[in-house]
């Protein structure tokens, strides 16, 4: 296991902007589905997509793989440039820095370590795009589990005085590493100790599952950030007095509050319509993460709601939560803490429970697996 963490034999770099929609605006496939019928030209996001898109008329995925795969190969004879043997150190957003590199599907699980349950269908159609298409297009995002400060040091001294490879209007900057000193002690702190997904559970799950590498920004910061996701209820015929009505039933404390704010610490939902719900005392291991306690018994047990069903929606902080939203439930941000600290007791966190930013962008470098 040595060699877990490597460079990326071939890759292709882009030459200008990532071609179409920003790949990663959109959180639910209801968002790509519009995206794309809206900018219907070559585009990564329909590669991403293709039984999305407005000519896949009804295909399944698995039909429409070869026409993305071809669509891929087309993209990256216009935009990008091929490359051998490199690593990247990438600048996401003039707020973070690490080192983009291929991540052995054999190491998940190892030196690589979940940090949230996942959703299985995701998963799968996640691996069927990985072994159809052959090339990751978009990278996870793993912190080193404890001091990522060696990390920062070394990939911030690879780049000093160099001119970037790729650099965008919003401040993503990406310098290419080939084979030599540099690259290997870029390496060499990736590998030096555990790393926690902070970014892409789903993707990672995928590429353990695909027997394939995984494209991975490995960073320790210095500025990342724990955002909140919360749910939303929608297209369920429920009114917010129904939802408040049925959580009182089920023996919780919901409080009328005009107008009030997204919660800033754990333990309380609230919902913009006016409501404020006090969770229950946790009965289980510390810390207990909200997102749990939500899905089982706010949306299940309460209201009868499949967490994965066509009726609940995860919202990340700052986006539109998208059309007919019955109640936002608003949650905190999980702390920092709380995320090593279950990891540590060998647990994971409910699926979708922390938002990390800034994000890698996709596109920018593209690996042949």
């Amino acid at each position: 296991m040595t060699a877990w963490a490597r460079a990326l034999e071939t890759g292709w770099v882009v030459d200008g902007a990532v071609p179409g929609p920003d790949v990663d605006e959109f959180a639910e496939p209801e968002e790509v589905t519009v995206a794309l019928a809206r900018t219907p030209g070559p585009s990564l996001l329909a590669v991403q997509h293709p039984h999305r898109t407005p000519e896949a008329r009804g295909r399944t995925l698995t039909e429409a793989l070869p026409g993305a795969r071809r669509l891929l190969d087309d993209l990256l004879s216009a935009s990008y440039h091929q490359v051998h043997d490199v690593v990247a150190v990438y600048e996401v957003a003039g707020r973070t820095i690490g080192v983009l590199c291929l991540i052995d599907p054999a190491a998940v699980d190892g030196q690589v370590r979940h940090s949230e349950q996942v959703y299985p269908d995701i998963v799968a159609e996640r691996a069927a795009m990985l072994t159809g298409l052959g090339r990751a297009t978009s990278a996870a995002m793993l912190v080193p589990i404890g001091d990522g400060d060696r990390l920062t040091a070394v990939a911030q001294r690879a780049v000093v005085g160099r001119p970037p490879a790729v650099c965008t209007p919003d401040a993503h900057r990406l310098w290419l590493v080939g084979a030599g000193p540099a690259q290997d002690e870029l390496l060499a702190a990736v590998r030096h100790q555990p790393l926690l997904v902070a970014d892409g559970n789903h993707r990672v799950a995928a590429a353990a599952a695909a027997g394939s590498s995984l494209l991975a920004l490995v960073t320790g910061g210095p500025r990342l950030h724990i955002g909140a996701i919360h749910r939303s209820i929608v297209n369920s015929g429920l009114s917010v007095v129904d939802i408040a009505a049925a959580w009182r039933r089920a023996g919780l404390t919901v409080r009328d509050v005009p107008n009030p704010e997204p919660p800033r610490v754990p333990g309380t939902v609230t919902v913009p319509a006016g409501l404020l719900v006090v969770l229950p005392e946790p009965d289980g291991p510390l810390p207990r993460i909200d997102h749990g306690v939500v899905e089982d018994l706010l949306l299940g047990s309460a209201l009868g709601l499949d967490p994965e069903g066509p009726h609940v929606r995860v919202v990340p902080e700052g986006h539109d939560p998208g059309p007919g939203v019955d109640a936002l439930l608003q949650l905190a941000p999980v702390p920092l803490a709380d995320v090593l600290a279950v990891h540590e007791q060998g647990r994971l966190m409910p699926r979708k429970s922390t938002y990390f930013t800034p994000k890698p962008r996709s596109g920018l470098l593209i690996a042949q697996l």
